[in-house]
């Protein structure tokens, strides 16, 4: 397996290269990855994110693993994997509550009534219910606050066509019908997979691939590709369950 801080930087550099989160460090993240490499620094890096390390040390004490960059934790965070099944409710609510509830006001029962609906310590679980976009669908111009939650959720692909630095890949699109949000029909979609000539992975024609933010961060194992598909279920479920998508932070 894949050591876990090159595993979190695979992850982690799309929105970090978009200046969403981590430090400025986007450059070293894919010189890591380009390299095939993983030390102390890279590490250290990985503490940086402030809105993904949390969720490691969460899923790591529930499962009794001292390291959050166990490759283990890491995977259950993006990916997803049955270390999730360990952390409780309770721990979870207890762990959105002590870093969002002065955030979010009101707001903070719908989160609540999400991982009360059976939402897990995911990354989708922090895009749907957590990140303020999903309130934005009220307004009646979605657009936008759909495209940012499609491309901010890490979805399976499957790899059609390579070119030079990029992909075609068939995906299933996120779609929004004024009450819930689901999973579409799989589309085609390009993304890259390089970046000034450094890369995490090389796919081609008929690998899984995972995509954040339209990059290609890793290639997967069928196994794999179903339980990041049943993640972005999963989390989709718990919101729709609870108050309402329409609502949360609202």
């Amino acid at each position: 397996m894949t050591p876990g801080p090159l595993l979190f930087a695979r992850y982690a550099y799309p929105p970090n290269a978009l200046g969403l989160c981590g430090a400025e460090e986007s450059r070293t993240l894919l010189e890591y990855g380009t390299a095939n490499e993983s030390d102390e620094g890279l590490a250290e890096l990985a503490q940086a994110f402030e809105g993904a390390w949390p969720y490691l040390v969460l899923i790591a004490g529930a499962n009794g693993i001292r390291d959050p960059l166990d490759a283990r934790v890491v995977e259950a965070y993006w990916v997803g994997n049955d270390l999730l099944d360990r952390v409780s409710a309770h721990a979870l609510e207890r762990h959105v509550e002590d870093r969002f509830k002065g955030r979010v006001g009101r707001s903070w029962e719908r989160i609540v009534d999400a991982v009360a609906a059976g939402a897990v310590p995911h990354h989708t679980f922090h895009v749907f219910a957590v990140y303020p976009w999903l309130g934005l669908l009220r307004t009646g111009d979605t657009a936008q606050p759909l495209s940012v939650l499609d491309r901010c959720r890490i979805t399976p692909a499957l790899v059609e066509t390579t070119e030079a630095d990029s992909v075609t890949v068939l995906a299933p699109v996120l779609r929004w019908d004024g009450h819930a949000l689901r999973l579409g029909p799989w589309e085609r979609r390009h993304a890259r997979f390089e970046d000034d000539g450094l890369r995490f992975v090389r796919p081609k024609a008929g690998d899984w691939v995972s995509l954040h933010w339209d990059f290609v961060c890793d290639t997967l194992t069928d196994v794999q590709a179903a339980a990041l598909l049943r993640a972005n279920e999963q989390a989709l479920t718990a919101v729709n369950r609870s108050s309402g998508p329409a609502h949360v932070l609202g």
